[in-house]
């Protein structure tokens, strides 16, 4: 396994990120704004999120341990898992987002097993249909759903930093959200990316990638070894592993990436 930490200076750098966009063969399609839409449509389809982090962390009105959030609007529940709340410093929120084909579980159980002992509260959506909306076609639904599930999870714990994350499909989708959303999140965790579609791009989040050298089903050639440099280009401050394996997320890599979060 191979480490690089690759940080550059931000200074006025202007490179298009969709430089990475079909990286991987795949283009998905984000709607331009018509005259017709009103504002939030406007901006939901461009990514970009409502939501906003609270200025003061609140008092914790919700119950502890691993359970289902209704899905609001038609959407699919999604799983959250929180750790005990004893008093101490408020949660880290991270959204784990699973790949193609997979669910809430799924993601969850990736950071679940570190999530009591480094403070993470973990919040996993299910994409309502069977990859997310932007893949399919262009943001929508699953953006408003996050949106939704991220105003819940907020009024009712108290949060100090704001993560989004995800494997493949799901990895692909954190980098889109986390480039378009950068005053929300403060960082994101691509496990085996294919690809970012940002439909803009707001704050310096700091990224943490990794993947596999022997992946056949997002080849790192055509995948992170181009979203990384672009990434760079554009003055954001990546973590980035390459390790031997395939299309997986070895526990070692994930202990790391958990280990980075600690520093945030």
């Amino acid at each position: 396994m191979s480490l690089s930490r690759r940080s550059v200076l931000v200074g006025g750098a202007t490179v298009s990120m969709t430089a990475t966009l079909g990286a991987c063969g795949r283009e998905p399609g984000v709607d331009e704004r018509s005259p017709a839409m009103d504002a939030s449509t406007a901006e939901v389809r461009r990514g970009r999120l409502a939501f906003r982090p609270p200025e003061q962390p609140r008092a914790a009105t919700g119950r502890t341990g691993t359970f289902a959030m209704s899905g609001g609007g038609g959407a699919p529940p999604a799983e959250l898992h929180v750790p005990a709340l004893d008093g101490r410093e408020p949660l880290r929120l991270v959204v784990m987002l699973h790949g193609a084909g997979g669910v809430a579980r799924s993601a969850l159980d990736r950071l679940r097993g570190a999530a009591d002992a480094h403070r993470l509260l973990v919040l996993a959506p299910k994409s309502t249909s069977t990859t997310w909306d932007v893949i399919g076609g262009g943001y929508g639904p699953d953006v408003r759903n996050l949106d939704r599930l991220l105003a819940e999870v907020a009024a009712a714990y108290p949060l100090r930093g704001f993560t989004i994350g995800g494997f493949s499909d799901g990895a692909s989708y954190a980098l889109s959200l986390g480039i378009g959303n950068g005053d929300v999140f403060d960082s994101v965790i691509a496990f085996s990316p294919g690809f970012q579609a940002a439909g803009t791009m707001n704050g310096r989040p700091e990224f943490f990638v990794s993947h596999g050298t022997a992946d056949r089903v997002l080849p790192i050639d055509r995948c992170s070894r181009r979203i990384v440099p672009a990434l760079e280009e554009a003055g954001y401050d990546v973590t980035y592993h390459e390790f031997d394996g395939g299309h997986v997320v070895p526990e070692p890599v994930r202990d790391e990436a958990v280990a980075w979060l600690d520093a945030r």
